[in-house]
């Protein structure tokens, strides 16, 4: 109980009645309860807000691949440029509120990552990374099977199938002629 008193008590004593006394109480600044006290909240600056962004589809990617960039600057109204070592300098349009467009990955480039900036017109500005992998090729497919995975020989597999297509096939003719026979 005497932790919540306390601070109470503090405030009462020390004749701290507006916030802007507080803060200075607070700093480790005497405090002079008969002189007046500037009462102005002074903004702290803000970060860039989230209206300014760019977003690249797929953000990993192989050379010579497309990818889509989404975006936005505080006037979308207007185009802006998107410029990468992936890909050079493209111009994103308005389209639906957002600025648009695509941009081809070079086919030459390294794998890595590498820096994607927008650049509004208004000066703002925004980045992301866009990851280019290496091109993976496999030598050859999974072996599930007759694609090569099963060699040469069939083994039991096709024999053993035809035998059980022919029996079918014999049954089925044997089932036909009864019914024939049976009228």
């Amino acid at each position: 109980m005497f932790a919540l008193v306390a601070p109470l008590l503090a405030v009462a004593l020390t004749g701290i009645s507006t916030p802007a006394r507080a803060a200075a109480a607070g700093a480790g600044q005497p405090v002079d309860a008969s002189q007046p006290v500037d009462a102005r909240v002074v903004a702290a600056p803000q970060p860039p807000g989230p209206d300014v962004f760019i977003e690249i589809s797929p953000s990993t990617v192989e050379p010579g691949h497309l990818v889509g960039l989404r975006a936005s600057c505080r006037d979308n109204s207007v185009g802006a440029i998107v410029v990468s070592d992936a890909f050079g300098r493209v111009a994103v349009q308005p389209q639906r509120g957002l600025l648009t467009g695509t941009a081809q990955v070079k086919d030459r480039v390294l794998p890595g990552n590498y820096r994607v900036k927008l650049e509004c017109r208004g000066g703002e500005s925004a980045s992301t990374m866009l990851q280019v992998v290496r091109t993976v090729r496999p030598s050859r497919g999974p072996a599930t099977g007759f694609g090569g995975g099963a060699g040469t020989t069939f083994g039991l597999l096709v024999p053993g199938g035809l035998a059980l297509t022919v029996s079918g096939v014999i049954l089925w003719g044997v089932t036909v002629r009864r019914r024939h026979t049976g009228r």
